[in-house]
This record gives structure tokens, C-alpha cells and sequence, in this order.
């Protein structure tokens, strides 16, 4: 069964006319004829009662034309999806990311996303980098935003963000007066930061960064989760060290100042291991594109 003959029948029980279903099929007349001769002799069924002056539907045609009409359609949406996917403007794209993405980056991802692409589902995944970069080897990831310098192998990066450090201070902290933590006030306090095992370039970079200052720092703990920390120094029970998108939302009874380090910066970078589909590089393309819109990081050229 074809679906110029179902398309044949379909406009023909519409006009009940052969010369104008013709016409609205841009085929000639007995061409038309032919197609629901076949059709008929195909389903072992008279789908039209015509003679010369009219041509009704049987009670069979009747029955067939609703089913012939969502083939068709079906037919249709089946060819849109594909197209759509050759664009890239249909798909799934798995991405997961560290909180430094959440105030700003991701919420205008998957808003512009959802604007431009609303046939790509965006699937979130809060992970840290190492679980990142094996679920990007696995394939259960399509792309990671986390935290640099991460040199994997198999995995590419690029930068996305560049951010300074605060220090998270119960709001009633002696620090707290001081418009900016000079880094050497840290070798005198013992400080939360985050734990080596989930970010460690991040941590190694940090660590070398103090001790070029002459900052030994004193670690009261290493934490999974920056809400972690944050908890603990709104409870009274440390000081902070984290970058400052991490520090947007502070809970009560925690203030933040910055922490002078220079031109040091921790970074977040876009980490994928193949484009190998139009829908990953549809997305690919769009965060270089919102990062330039932004302003996120115009220093370094991203994607």
C-alpha cells in the first residue's frame, strides 16, 4: 500500500470528483483513476460507488478514510522527526554540570534551548567532575560542565567560566568586617573547602595558588558539596572557601567577602568526548553562542 495511492483516496473522497481530485493532486485524471483502481484491487475492497455523474464513498470507504488519514499524518510526522533530526532540532542531550553553572550559564541554556530547540529534551545531571568524565566515557553522558583543569584521556575541554573566591563567614565573624579576606588571614583560621577526590585540579591549583602567596592552609574538613559547606557556616561551625557563583544563594547567618588571590581564578569548562550527532553539536554550538552573549568569559575564545 502506497501512500500517494492512500493520499489519492484520501483528497478523492474529500472532492467526490475525479477532475478536481485530480487537479488538487497536480496528476492527470486517469492517473487518479489508476491509483484507486490499484487500491481497491490491493484491500480486495470497492472503497467508491461512481458512475457517470456522481461518485460516493462505500460504506467500506467510509470505515477506511479515518484510518487513511492517520497513516498519512503519522507518515508526515515520521518524515518531520527525521528532518528534524538530520538538523539537530530533535533529540536527547544528557548533560551534567557543578554549581557554579546554576545562578547564570544554566538556567539561560535551557531557556534558550526550550525557546529555539523545543523538540530537544535537556536532561540534568548535578555531578561532580569525576563522575562526569566516566559517565562521558560510558556514554551516559553527552557533555560535562565541570571544574578545571581536568586533562583526561579520551575527553575534551574547553573553558566556559572563569570565577574569583569568597570566604563564607558566620555573619558575626571577626573577618567579616573587612571589605576583601587578604589570602594570608587564611593561614590563621581553619577553613572548609571542597575535597580533593571531586575536583582535583581545582584543589591542586588552589592549594599552589595560597602557597605562592605563603599560605599554608590549615583544612578543617574537605566536603562533597559547596550547600555543605555553606550549612556548616551558617550553623557556626567553620569558615568557607569557594568560588563565587558556588556562593550566590547564602543561608542564614552567612556573609561572604572576596578572597584577594591575584589574578587566580578557578575555572569551568565544557568537557565532551565525540560530536557525533547533529543534536550535540546543536547544543555545542549554542553554549558557545550564549557564552559570547553573556559575557561570561570574553578573554578566552570559547568553542
Amino acid at each position: 500500500m502506497e501512500i500517494k495511492h492512500l493520499k489519492s483516496f484520501v483528497i478523492l473522497a474529500h472532492e467526490l470528483h475525479f477532475g478536481r481530485a485530480a487537479q488538487r493532486l497536480s496528476i492527470v485524471q486517469p492517473a487518479l483513476s489508476m491509483q484507486i483502481k490499484l487500491l481497491e484491487e490491493e484491500l480486495g475492497v470497492r472503497l467508491f460507488e461512481r458512475n457517470r455523474h456522481s461518485v460516493l464513498l462505500t460504506q467500506v470507504g467510509a470505515l477506511f478514510l479515518p484510518e487513511a488519514q492517520a497513516t498519512l499524518h503519522q507518515a508526515a510526522h515520521a518524515a518531520d522527526v527525521a528532518k528534524a533530526s538530520g538538523r539537530g532540532e530533535i533529540g536527547r542531550v544528557r548533560l551534567g554540570f557543578v554549581s557554579s553553572v546554576l545562578p547564570e550559564l544554566l538556567p539561560t541554556l535551557v531557556r534558550t534551548l526550550h525557546a529555539r530547540f523545543p523538540r530537544i529534551e535537556l536532561e540534568l545531571k548535578d555531578m561532580s567532575g569525576p563522575d562526569q568524565a566516566n559517565a562521558l566515557k560510558t556514554g551516559q553522558l553527552d557533555f560535562g560542565l565541570m571544574r578545571l583543569p581536568a586533562v583526561i584521556p579520551g575527553i575534551q575541554t574547553r573553558e566556559v567560566l572563569q570565577e574569583s573566591f569568597i570566604v563564607a563567614l558566620p555573619s558575626d565573624h571577626p573577618l567579616a568586617e573587612l571589605e576583601s579576606v587578604p589570602a594570608l588571614e587564611l593561614a590563621r583560621i581553619p577553613v572548609l573547602i571542597l575535597a580533593r577526590r571531586y575536583a582535583p585540579g581545582f584543589y591542586d591549583e588552589l592549594m599552589q595558588t595560597l602557597r605562592s602567596q605563603g599560605v599554608e592552609l590549615q583544612v578543617d574538613s574537605e566536603l562533597g558539596e559547596f550547600t555543605t559547606m555553606l550549612a556548616l557556616v551558617s550553623a557556626g561551625l567553620g569558615v568557607g572557601l569557594l568560588p563565587v557563583n558556588a556562593g550566590r544563594a547564602l543561608p542564614t547567618n552567612v556573609i561572604s567577602r572576596p578572597l584577594d588571590l591575584g589574578s587566580y581564578r578557578a575555572t569551568t569548562g565544557l568537557a565532551w568526548v565525540d560530536l557525533n550527532s547533529a543534536v550535540k553539536m546543536t547544543v555545542f554550538n549554542l553554549i558557545g553562542e550564549l557564552l559570547f552573549d553573556l559575557g561570561i568569559n570574553r578573554t578566552t575564545p570559547i568553542l
